[in-house]
């Protein structure tokens, strides 16, 4: 049976945390080896927006095998995510309820659904964007190395679609009351100060267009955030009042 927050120490929480990151880690490795065994589409599927493979090229002996196990890498992730974000989840849950663990656990295919939605999103139209700004930059016709191309797709991919957990993990903070609504509605603008870094860090161009694209999305999470951080406080009294 699992022990409630109270009842536990900080070696107790260190422990508890190394056990669900030691999990995660072998869950994520079972999904690697997975991948391998369908990469090779996965590859062909990421390099439609530029053409194809034939329109990319490599110049390292070992690069076109350094990009096949990049991609298995993402796609590891991407199926590993439910079991990911499960062990997540479930070390956060530890101070809650078994009624309300069980609910915060049960968020585990939102998760999943948030950052496919982000994938999706950085895949449809973030890449083409940067794409088409790159290909088009000083009028000169551009020819995309395999692992420079590969690298920028899988980096784009991965941190968009971990971006949008944002809500939900909001929501889950304010439910073991790490935060509330009050405080990330006073702190909106550091928010945007912190969400325009993130997006020069992340997007793979200086262009502002593409800056834009990534910002207003981002922004549009965090106030939902702020929606289901004030939601979480509402029944995080009840609970306590129960």
């Amino acid at each position: 049976m699992e022990q409630d927050n109270e009842g536990l120490t900080i070696p107790n929480h260190l422990e508890e945390l190394r056990s669900a990151l030691l999990r995660a880690l072998i869950g994520l490795g079972a999904a690697v080896i997975v991948s391998l065994f369908f990469t090779r589409q996965l590859i062909s599927f990421l390099a439609q927006p530029v053409g194809g493979l034939d329109k990319l090229q490599a110049i390292e002996v070992t690069e076109t095998i350094s990009v096949y196990m990049r991609v298995a890498l993402l796609s590891g992730v991407i199926l590993a995510s439910p079991w990911i974000f499960y062990q997540l989840f479930r070390f956060l849950a530890k101070g809650l309820k078994a009624e309300e663990r069980n609910r915060i656990i049960m968020a585990v295919p939102l998760a999943v659904l948030f950052f496919g939605a982000g994938a999706a999103f950085a895949y449809l139209v973030m890449l083409p964007s940067a794409l088409k700004f790159f290909s088009q930059f000083l009028g000169v016709l551009t020819f995309f190395r395999i692992k420079s191309y590969f690298g920028f797709v899988t980096n784009i991919i991965f941190w968009i679609g971990l971006s949008f957990e944002l809500p939900l993990l909001m929501f889950i903070l304010a439910r073991v009351g790490i935060l509330n609504a009050r405080i990330l509605a006073k702190g909106w603008r550091v928010a945007v100060v912190i969400i325009a870094v993130l997006a020069a860090v992340i997007t793979p161009t200086a262009d502002p267009v593409n800056m834009v694209i990534f910002m207003l999305p981002l922004f549009a999470l965090y106030l939902l955030s702020i929606g289901l951080a004030a939601l979480a406080g509402k029944r995080r009294a009840a609970a306590e009042k129960e």
